[in-house]
């Protein structure tokens, strides 16, 4: 998402967009997104500050840490982002600092549902979908 600060009225402006995440490197083993990343901005500037209020709404499917099943998962966040404005390059470029904020916003552990049984130690049964045979469940 770029922006202009040139372009910035008095009374800041309300931005809206659509991202791919490939666009964002933000894909990884565990996740992947569903579909495109909506952006909406509410851009200020005083001077030669410029502020942006956020909002992140994404479709993910994750990879669950115990049972390994695709599950899908809603990506909702604000952020303030904070930029000075420089007279030699007026344009901002907020794809990386929201490519960073949603990466360091990925759970370390995540899971299908709470109560995930996981997969069996022994014959690797996805122990959501049933027993198995084996002592050890």
């Amino acid at each position: 998402m770029k922006i202009n600060v040139n372009q910035i009225p008095l009374e800041g402006l309300t931005l809206e967009e659509q991202i791919d995440p490939c666009s964002l490197e933000l894909e990884t083993e565990l996740v992947k997104a569903s579909g495109l990343i909506k952006v909406k901005a509410g851009i200020a500037k005083i001077t030669n500050a410029v502020t942006a209020d956020v909002e992140l709404n994404a479709a993910l499917r994750i990879t669950c840490s115990r049972c390994l099943k695709e599950a899908p998962v809603m990506y909702r966040t604000q952020l303030k982002l904070s930029y000075l404005a420089e007279p030699r390059e007026p344009e901002i470029n907020m794809d990386k600092d929201i490519r960073e904020y949603i990466m360091l916003e990925y759970p370390i552990k995540t899971l299908c549902k709470p109560d995930c049984k996981g997969l069996c130690p022994q014959c690797g049964k996805n122990l959501n979908e049933g027993g198995c045979s084996c002592a050890i469940t």
